[in-house]
């Protein structure tokens, strides 16, 4: 990999690293969720980097994808279970990384938030260059069960690269699919650990996109907003990314007028059982031909400044 590259997806994950754990110090009860993924925001850009997606704190049921738009009125909760999803890209280099905060007095759901840990951990442990997606599946469901609690079958980890947030190989929570490990590629690793039976279905509305292929001009979509989603690189986005700046009518038409032409992707929250709880953790690792870097596990990047 070109020095330069690695040096912008380094910092990327540090980035990312210290989002994560600012956004944690910020997840109390009363807070609102839109407040704290705005301050997430701002602090991506403070540090240099850009958001890979749109900043995600999904609470108890809901395993992921739940996107706080402007004008949300939901607060944390004690007792909330909430999985704090965070990427960051330099010059286009996605970092992926995860976490999980137990808002419970008693720490009744720290078992949970342990198994998703111990999880990843694991499924660090195994991976490697050739390693087989399956023997990180396998090990991921081993640990937690062990903890009493089920993997989330039809959620799985991704390759990240330049531009690109989901790619080959798929890495899973249960032993299943197809794919190697690579040299010189990242991976994002991230188990769920459900107290249910480890299915996530679609529900709610959807404030996360992305496009399917080059942005074309459509009819009924706004020039500002046009631009505005071209900005993004083709990496996902959020409505309030946009209404924070253009016309929500804007907004609204357009983004029903790209999806009436075929152009959007859109994201509803992913939830399990309402009643259930997940915790997900995730790291992005570089593949080297000797075993791996945990990119995401450190702050370290951003005490040097970038040579290009």
């Amino acid at each position: 990999m070109n020095p330069q590259d690695l040096e912008k997806w380094r910092r990327a994950a540090a980035i990312a690293c210290h989002v994560r754990k600012y956004v944690a110090s910020l997840a109390k009860p009363g807070a609102k969720l839109i407040d704290i993924a705005l301050a997430g925001h701002a602090r991506i850009e403070e540090l240099g980097g850009k958001p890979a997606f749109p900043l995600q704190m999904s609470r108890n049921h809901i395993a992921a994808h739940y996107c706080a738009w402007i004008g949300d009125p939901t607060t944390l909760q004690e007792g909330d279970v909430v999985k704090i999803d965070c990427g960051v890209h330099v010059d286009g280099f996605v970092a992926d990384t995860a976490m999980t905060v137990d808002l419970s007095l008693d720490g009744r759901n720290r078992k949970l938030v342990e198994a998703s840990q111990a999880a990843l951990d694991a499924a660090i442990r195994v991976a490697g260059p050739d390693v087989d997606v399956i023997e990180i599946g396998r090990e991921v469901e081993r640990v937690i069960r062990s903890f009493g609690f089920s993997p989330v079958k039809n959620l799985t980890g991704h390759s990240v690269g330049r531009w690109i947030i989901h790619g080959p190989p798929q890495i899973p929570n249960v032993p299943v699919g197809r794919g190697k490990l690579r040299p010189g590629t990242c991976v994002a690793i991230e188990p769920f650990a459900s107290t249910g039976a480890g299915i996530v279905k679609e529900s709610g509305d959807a404030h996360v996109f992305m496009v399917r292929r080059d942005l074309k001009k459509a009819k009924g979509v706004d020039d500002g907003v046009y631009d505005a989603i071209r900005a993004f690189g083709g990496l996902p986005f959020g409505s309030r990314d946009l209404v924070a700046h253009l016309p929500f009518k804007a907004v609204s038409d357009s983004l029903n007028a790209l999806s009436r032409d075929d152009q959007l992707m859109v994201y509803p929250p992913l939830c399990e059982k309402k009643g259930e709880l997940v915790a997900q953790f995730e790291h992005t690792l570089l593949i080297t031909d000797s075993g791996v870097e945990v990119l995401t596990a450190s702050e370290d990047a951003l005490r040097t400044p970038l040579s290009v």
